[in-house]
């Protein structure tokens, strides 16, 4: 399959760029290397294969959750610079 140079021209105007002449001889040169090997890949035999999503077989890997005590306020609040006791205490941005 040959791509046109019109066709080439025609995507770039919908994705909003300019091509000079030799970038148009360039990108239609690209595209069309790409795209001979899409129809040769899609000479594959692949009845039988079941489509995936990822590369590898990944289960869930979130953490299951667990209740666990949390850390007391003055402990928190140590870790800050400032504080009132309450809450961290920062300045005030309007």
């Amino acid at each position: 399959m040959k791509i046109t140079k019109e066709e080439v021209l025609k995507v770039a105007h919908l994705a909003r760029l300019t091509l000079s002449e030799a970038e148009l001889d360039s990108m239609t040169s690209h595209l069309d290397t790409i795209l001979s090997y899409v129809i040769k890949l899609d000479e594959l035999d692949t009845t039988g294969v079941q489509p995936i999503t990822h590369a590898f077989a990944e289960a869930n890997a979130f953490r299951e959750d667990r209740v666990s005590t949390s850390l007391a306020r003055a402990e928190a609040l140590a870790n800050g610079p400032c504080h009132n006791e309450e809450a961290f205490v920062v300045p005030k941005i309007i």
